[in-house]
């Protein structure tokens, strides 16, 4: 009789063990499901941590190169005047990405300051037009003096046509024809030494001389 309660007592004893265990695992499964869900799991967990070789640092990061074309030309030219923006109005009232005059405007067809200010497209036709302009001003200067030296400057075509960006082209020619003595400074105090030294040997031959030329 007392092996058969012994029996019993083992039995009821394994049942509660088994219980407590089935009821162990099913919680820890629960709660393993609550901490991590499928949808959260599922699929390929590596992540690739750049090695400190692989990072690039903002101020390692190359620098686009614009070739010396008219592209390269005018973009240079353009944050000089006003680091590249469309919508800058200086101290003077000059204006836009290339810092135009409204005198300037009404010679390549543009009568309306404002509209003009804020069309980007319509400023890179009027700095085509005038570069184009002046070009057909300047040809003959630009035919007689590339080539030659002015105060340690060596004269190129995209120098005259920076300088008379800046000065216009009668000052220009003035410049030229004087061999460098001209001077002139604009109310910053730019020179057309400057221009001529800073935007030489670009390469503007797909720029036409025009004497018509229009915005």
């Amino acid at each position: 009789m007392s092996k058969l309660i012994g029996r019993k007592t083992i039995v009821l004893c394994l049942m509660i063990i088994v219980s407590f265990g089935f009821t162990y695992v099913n919680e820890t499964v629960a709660l393993r499901d609550i901490m991590h869900p499928d949808n959260l799991v599922e699929g390929n967990l590596e992540a690739k941590v750049p090695m400190a070789s692989e990072v690039i640092f903002m101020s390692e990061r190359p620098i686009p190169y614009l070739r010396k074309e008219f592209i390269g030309f005018k973009e240079a030219l353009a944050f000089k005047e006003s680091q590249g923006n469309y919508f800058s109005i200086n101290t003077y009232g000059y204006m836009g990405k290339y810092q135009f005059g409204t005198g300037t405007l009404h010679l390549i067809g543009v009568y309306n300051p404002n509209s003009f200010l804020k069309n980007p497209a319509l400023q890179e036709k009027a700095f085509i037009a005038y570069t184009s302009r002046n070009k057909w001003v300047l040809r003959k200067d630009i035919s007689r003096f590339v080539g030659k030296r002015f105060n340690g400057i060596t004269v190129t075509e995209s120098g005259i046509l920076a300088a008379a960006h800046l000065a216009g082209p009668g000052h220009v020619k003035r410049y030229l024809r004087s061999g460098g003595t001209f001077k002139f400074a604009d109310a910053y105090g730019t020179t057309i030494k400057d221009y001529m030294k800073k935007f030489s040997g670009y390469d503007l031959s797909a720029i036409p001389a025009n004497k018509k030329a229009k915005a």
